[in-house]
């Protein structure tokens, strides 16, 4: 009996300690649950009590918050001020006896605390403590006194341009924005990054013009009262770069070029970025400038084909030239080769130069001359001489001779199995098996290309594979695939007629086919070939009306918006298309790059 009491007893002492130490966080809850319902006169008693008893400091701002919630101003305002005096280097409490006395509507004694407060200011660490406090409650103004107090006695001379900078881009006060991150750059160059990511947001290509005007405008008032100073000139050249502005661009590097006695190099970067963005004029005239420096300059020979590889890309590209055009461009390949003389330093020019003369020049023998010059030169790597037997190769299938072409394509694809170059001479062999109507052994091919490393490749090997597959799906009949697969390679040839021909012969023949969308992508395409846009969109509208289920839908889809965008602009029309194309088309290859237009169109700030 008496151990039995013993055990109850232990248990009962047990039970009533667990009591007492759980009774503490009871507290602590019942108070953090009123206070988060905003219950804030019960919540009171208990932040008072665990306040006085427990943590001043852990609990202040809890009961602070109760006792003005309550309207107990005067306690509040002695508790704020003890802090004060216990703490008087923490001048954020400063800032909580402004906040007493504003919504006790005592706003002179709010003002008063509040400056207060930023003349105390004596330190780094209380710059940034207590213009985040006003920053907090919105009162910007204060902030930016406080961060000017931290100007005249920073030990150790940091501006606070880019905290005030943030502080007017919040107020809205794009002026005093600029000129705090422009008043960093005169303290020091090595700001520039920190500048162009402070403006970044603000300004570009997505902001409206009166903003871009506004900086513009600044920045050549600070060019001008600081001539010797050329970082803002450099500021200006980025600004351009995000407006697109590439005149303007290559205007300002062309002067910072000869006050700064650069030789071309800053001139040489902004031309590749002039062409990547197909701005190939420009492009054109920035290497003109470096190659007018003479031949001795350091970029001269770079220059001189960097300024053929434009003139080409945009004959190729864009299919926007005369006959004038390409007879000037061959003119200059065959000057400049000359000048610098045949070697594998300039291969790249000599396979573009032989592309040219074959499939825009009609001069397929001089440009196979060409590269089998090229290709038994001994210096040449490996890799060279195979992407010349491919440009051979394609020469060859253009003129017809296609199992040489075969011939060239294989010996690639074996010398360079594993490699992204082997995968595409392993494509073109599969199209080649593909116009001679040999359609099951180049499915394998494509099949197998299908895990290319290349997207590129991969997407072509499979949407060749897919057209095959669709065209003898349900008619295993091969004549209309065929008839189809002549005209690809009538169109490859560049015999453009014939190939419309074809495909029109298609329908004649096998009117309702499988085939329908395709003949008019295939279409849609030569016509882009020669810039004729108007005829493309009609092709891609028929596509988009009668087979928008089918699998050219999406493509037909983005190519018309990408046409009324770039080429019509006509804005509502394409952002209609884009919109249609990620409503109907969610797991289109295209969607990512469609939202991104989408959203640029309609004004969103992209980043």
């Amino acid at each position: 009996m008496k151990i039995k009491n013993k055990i109850f007893f232990f248990l009962a002492l047990v039970f009533t300690s667990g009591i007492a130490v759980a009774q503490p966080n009871t507290d602590e809850q019942l108070a953090l649950q009123f206070y988060q319902n905003k219950e804030f006169d019960k919540a009171l008693d208990y932040y008072e009590k665990l306040y006085n008893k427990k943590s001043p400091q852990i609990y202040y701002s809890q009961y602070l918050n109760c006792l003005i919630e309550t309207k107990d101003f005067k306690k509040a305002e002695k508790i704020v001020k003890k802090h004060i005096k216990q703490n008087p280097t923490f001048l954020n409490y400063q800032i909580d006896l402004g906040i007493v006395y504003t919504k006790n509507e005592e706003p002179e004694k709010a003002k008063s605390a509040w400056e207060q407060a930023v003349k105390s200011i004596k330190y780094d660490d209380q710059v940034f403590s207590l213009a985040n406090g006003f920053i907090a409650i919105r009162q910007y103004d204060y902030a930016i006194a406080a961060y000017q107090r931290g100007k005249k006695i920073s030990q150790t001379n940091y501006p606070y341009s880019f905290e005030l900078a943030e502080v007017y881009k919040t107020k809205g006060d794009k002026i005093l924005m600029i000129n705090e991150l422009l008043d960093a750059l005169e303290i020091n160059d090595s700001y520039l990054q920190s500048v162009q990511n402070g403006l970044q947001t603000s300004f570009g290509a997505d902001a409206d013009t009166k903003q871009n005007e506004l900086l513009k405008t600044e920045l050549l008032k600070r060019i001008a009262k600081h001539p010797d100073k050329t970082i803002f000139s450099e500021l200006l050249i980025w600004m351009q770069i995000q407006l697109k502005d590439w005149d303007g661009a290559f205007v300002q590097a062309k002067a910072l070029d000869k006050r700064k006695k650069e030789e071309g190099g800053r001139v040489m970067g902004l031309a590749q970025l002039f062409s990547q963005n197909e701005a190939y004029e420009v492009a054109a005239k920035a290497y003109q400038y470096v190659i007018s420096k003479g031949k001795d300059n350091y970029f001269y020979t770079n220059a001189r084909m960097e300024l053929l590889n434009v003139q080409y890309t945009k004959v190729v590209s864009k299919g926007d030239y005369t006959q004038l055009d390409l007879t000037e461009l061959e003119k200059n390949y065959s000057i400049t080769i000359e000048e610098l003389g045949k070697s594998a330093s300039i291969v790249s020019l000599l396979k573009n130069y032989a592309h040219l003369k074959a499939f825009y020049l009609n001069k397929a023998d001089e440009a196979i001359k060409i590269l089998d010059d090229a290709i038994a030169m001994p210096q040449l790597s490996a890799v060279q001489q195979a992407e010349c037997k491919l440009e051979l190769a394609d020469i060859l299938l253009m003129t017809g001779e296609i199992w040489d072409a075969s011939l060239y394509y294989s010996q690639v694809e074996k010398s360079f199995k594993y490699d992204v170059i082997g995968q595409e001479a392993k494509f073109r062999n599969a199209k080649i098996s593909y116009y001679t109507g040999d359609f099951k052994w180049s499915q394998a091919q494509l099949d197998v290309l299908k895990g290319a490393t290349s997207k590129l490749i991969s997407n072509d090997a499979m949407d060749l594979s897919l057209l095959i597959s669709d065209a003898l799906a349900i008619d295993t009949n091969e004549a209309p695939l065929l008839i189809f697969a002549r005209a690809d390679l009538l169109a490859f040839q560049n015999k453009d007629e014939q190939a419309k021909i074809t495909l029109d012969s298609i329908n004649k023949l096998y009117p309702n086919h499988a085939l329908a969308d395709d003949i008019l992508y295939r279409k849609a395409k030569i016509e882009l070939k020669h810039s004729n846009y108007t005829e493309a969109a009609k092709y891609y509208e028929e596509i988009i009306n009668n087979y928008g289920f089918d699998i050219l839908g999406d493509d037909a889809t983005f190519n018309l918006a990408d046409i009324n965008e770039n080429q019509f602009k006509n804005i509502e029309k394409a952002k209609e298309l884009y919109q249609q194309l990620l409503e109907k088309y969610p797991g289109s290859l295209y969607v990512v790059e469609a939202r991104k237009r989408y959203r640029k169109l309609r004004g969103d700030a992209i980043n």
